[in-house]
């Protein structure tokens, strides 16, 4: 009798444990998608912060084009002998002012990159995850033999 017991014993043991593991999956995976949109939440605000790097330096850019063009004017504008040059200092600050820009733009582009934005920590706990389910599974097979 005791051996006819035993099995039911193990079956409900079996069923609640699985129950129990489906339980804890389906709880997994609702704290892994809270992580990754958490997550991605962060993402979004460095990728706003790269759009207004990118944004200030398009400002900065056109500076630096409408101080080339106040060079263009200064040179045009002014009555001078053909051998002297005074527009000249206009059109270097005007260059230095475009690389500043320059510079900026690719600060802006950097923070934007493709591989800034993955989520790496979800990516990291759901690998972590995957490795504990499937050593329990493994467990699991090893009770059930």
């Amino acid at each position: 009798m005791d051996s006819e017991n035993k099995p039911t014993s193990q079956g409900s043991s079996v069923g609640s444990l699985l129950s129990t593991v489906m339980h804890e999956i389906s709880s997994l995976v609702r704290n892994e998608a809270e992580l990754a949109k958490t997550e991605m939440s962060e993402k979004t605000h460095q990728a706003m912060a790269g759009i207004a790097s990118i944004a200030i330096a398009g400002a900065v850019l056109l500076g630096g084009f409408l101080t080339l063009l106040a060079a263009a004017v200064f040179l045009l504008n002014e009555i001078l002998p053909p051998d002297t040059t005074p527009w000249l200092s206009a059109l270097i600050v005007g260059g230095v002012v475009t690389v500043i820009g320059i510079i900026m733009l690719k600060a802006g582009q950097k923070k934007l990159q493709a591989r800034s934005l993955m989520p790496t920590r979800t990516m990291s706990s759901l690998h972590s995850d995957k490795a504990v389910a499937q050593k329990h599974q493994h467990n699991l097979k090893e009770e059930l033999k």
